[in-house]
C-alpha cells in the first residue's frame, strides 16, 4: 500500500511541475498584419491614397463603365425583339467593351491597393518589428504565438492592438 502511495505522489509532482514551470511562461498572441494594417498610419495612408487624382479617376472610369453597362442591359431588355441580328450584334459589342473597360479599371484598382499595401508593408515592417521586440521585452513574454496558428486566445494574452499603437508612436516619432 505505501508503494502505491509513493507512486501516486511521484506521478503527481511529475504532473504538477510541468505545468507550474509553464505558468511561469509568459505567453502572447500577435497578428503583426492586421497590426500594421489596422494602425492609425496605415489606415491614413489608405485614406489619402483614396483621395489621389489616379485612385478617383480609376474609380470614376469604373463606375462609368459599370453604369453604361446597366444601362446597355437594360436597353437590351426593352428593345431586343425589335432589333435585327446586326443591330443586336453591335449592342453586343458595345456591352463587352463597357464590360472590359470596367474589369480592366477594377484590375487597376486592385493592382494600385496591392502596391499601396507593398509599400506600407516596407514602410511600417521595420517599425512593427522594433516595436514587437520591445512589448516582448516589456510584458516578459517568453512565448509569442502568430494568430493564424492559434485557434482561441484569451483577450489579455492578444498583443495586436498594443502592437498597433507602438507602430503608431514609432511612426509618430519619425
Amino acid at each position: 500500500m505505501l508503494v502505491y502511495l509513493r507512486a501516486f505522489l511521484v506521478a503527481a509532482l511529475i504532473g504538477i511541475l510541468p505545468s507550474t514551470a509553464v505558468a511561469a511562461e509568459k505567453i502572447a498572441v500577435v497578428d503583426t498584419a492586421v497590426a500594421i494594417f489596422g494602425s492609425a498610419t496605415a489606415q491614413n495612408k489608405f485614406k489619402e491614397a483614396e483621395k489621389s487624382a489616379d485612385f478617383l479617376a480609376l474609380k470614376a472610369k469604373y463606375e462609368s463603365s459599370t453604369a453604361d453597362l446597366q444601362a446597355m442591359m437594360k436597353e437590351a431588355e426593352s428593345k431586343r425583339l425589335t432589333w435585327s441580328q446586326e443591330e443586336a450584334a453591335e449592342h453586343q459589342k458595345k456591352m463587352g467593351y463597357a464590360k472590359a473597360d470596367a474589369d480592366l479599371a477594377i484590375q487597376k484598382i486592385k493592382a494600385e491597393d496591392q502596391q499601396l499595401r507593398q509599400a506600407v508593408i516596407q514602410q511600417l515592417g521595420p517599425l512593427a518589428q522594433v516595436a514587437l521586440q520591445e512589448i516582448i521585452k516589456e510584458e516578459s513574454i517568453t512565448l509569442l504565438l502568430r494568430a493564424e496558428s492559434v485557434l482561441h486566445v484569451a483577450p489579455e494574452l492578444q498583443i495586436t492592438a498594443k502592437l498597433a499603437d507602438r507602430i503608431d508612436q514609432k511612426a509618430a516619432k519619425k
